[in-house]
């Protein structure tokens, strides 16, 4: 049976259905943690938690501690939860590992079992995955991480106008854990007025037009000055590095080489960035933002970047990225401005 979605594990908890035995693993973090705390809300009473709810990491415990956390029975309640953490380190445990999958052959019906695996381990164990329900939790698309963050809101009584929403994402990226940070932050300003881009601006540093998405758009456009500039600022910002740009700059050409593959075919004008759009519904790719947004970008870019310019760009952009990953931080805007200038060089070599 293959893994369930975040969605369809919240569609079933909502319905009142409880497995006796759940396996999370993939790289999203942040709902896996939301996951847990929805399924400890919902299997438990809140008076009697403290008597039913054990989180243990597997590294800690040995075969007799981890049979009796398995087998204990609820305290003056239906069931008990047992949240195992660390699940990628069981591989190096085989005596644990052989309780473990005792345990899934007849799981208790008094215990819901949760076990978790850590993001940096992009391999879940089979034997955990045909002993439980098991749960994929992947990176959520751009349009989702807009909602996330309005719900996210709403929990810290958190309102942000659209604008500010989408600065915040420009500023940041779309990872949850970073997001989240910054939007603990903003919960002080919390009242009855939206944030707007300008309270964004203040709190998470990064001015408009100051942004990886905006560097990305002075690049691709081939507007050289504006790009250089931008580029000892972004550097500094938190959390950002040359890798992360170099990798934005990849995604963005892999993009347009998608988009100049349907040109070269004579799909032009409107029928283009619908086009992409289909090609992406079939993919399904991660981490690119909004899909809507990026065919326009990548349709609007197409007929200035050749086939052979975009290969040239490519071998330049994975030059940078071997660079940047065996040099000194201080290094990293040295490297990225040849790359820049590469990039933005070949786009007026081609309009001229």
């Amino acid at each position: 049976m293959p893994p369930l979605t975040y969605d369809a594990l919240t569609r079933a908890l909502k319905s009142g259905e409880l497995q006796p035995v759940y396996y999370l693993h993939g790289p999203e973090e942040v709902l896996k943690e939301e996951a847990v705390t929805y399924l400890v809300d919902q299997a438990l009473d809140p008076s009697l938690r403290d008597f039913n709810f054990d989180q243990r990491s597997i590294g800690q415990l040995d075969p007799e501690g981890l049979h009796s956390l398995l087998e204990t029975l609820p305290m003056m309640a239906e069931r008990r939860v047992v949240v195992l953490k660390d699940m990628e380190q069981l591989k190096r445990k085989a005596k644990l590992k052989a309780v473990l999958e005792k345990y899934l052959q007849r799981p208790s019906p008094d215990t819901v079992l949760v076990m978790l695996q850590n993001s940096g381990d992009d391999n879940p164990e089979p034997a955990l995955i045909r002993g439980s329900t098991s749960v994929e939790f992947t990176p959520l698309p751009a349009e989702r991480v807009l909602k996330w963050i309005a719900h996210r809101g709403k929990q810290l009584n958190l309102t942000l106008t659209p604008e500010a929403t989408q600065h915040l994402v420009d500023a940041v990226g779309h990872d949850l854990g970073s997001i989240r940070t910054e939007l603990a932050k903003m919960s002080g300003l919390a009242g009855d007025a939206p944030l707007d881009v300008d309270d964004v601006v203040g709190l998470v540093g990064v001015r408009r037009g100051e942004t990886l998405p905006a560097l990305r758009d002075h690049v691709m456009a081939g507007e050289s000055a504006k790009a250089v500039a931008m580029l000892g600022g972004l550097l500094e910002q938190s959390g950002m590095t040359g890798v992360k740009i170099v990798t934005t700059l990849g995604s963005s050409l892999i993009g347009v080489g998608l988009a100049r593959t349907h040109y070269d075919k004579g799909i032009r004008d409107r029928a283009l960035a619908p086009k992409i759009m289909s090609t992406l519904y079939t993919v399904k790719p991660y981490g690119i933002g909004d899909w809507r947004q990026e065919s326009d970008r990548w349709a609007r870019w197409a007929p200035r970047w050749p086939m052979p310019r975009i290969h040239a760009a490519l071998k330049a952009v994975l030059a940078a990225d071997r660079m940047l990953k065996n040099t000194r931080v201080s290094e990293d805007r040295g490297i990225l401005l040849d790359l820049v200038l590469q990039l933005t060089e070949q786009r007026k070599g081609e309009a001229a």
